[in-house]
């Protein structure tokens, strides 16, 4: 009759991250914040669920940046027009199996 402990592990990817792999951007940050001011303007619920993490930048100190878990990344995905987003989409659903 004891307890029984779940654990469960949540995928989290930065959101800067995936826009440069689908766009090839020379700024992602700047992209993702023109998207995020336009997905708000609409009532996108992804930019609502996104979360704020801490990670090192390159010059070595501890930045917030926006992150998504893989059902937010799918919805990014469709917002972000990419040739690159269908395979993306299959690498995710590899990364989830």
């Amino acid at each position: 009759m004891g307890c029984r402990k779940r654990r469960i592990l949540f995928q989290y990817y930065r959101i800067t991250d995936v826009i440069k792999a689908l766009t090839d951007s020379p700024d992602p940050s700047h992209y993702w914040r023109t998207l995020k001011y336009r997905m708000i303007k609409e009532g996108n619920q992804t930019v609502t669920n996104c979360d704020t993490f801490k990670f090192k930048s390159k010059d070595g100190k501890m930045r917030d940046a926006d992150v998504l878990d893989t059902k937010g990344i799918l919805r990014l995905i469709e917002s972000v027009p990419s040739s690159k987003a269908e395979p993306f989409k299959l690498w995710l659903a590899q990364m989830g199996s």
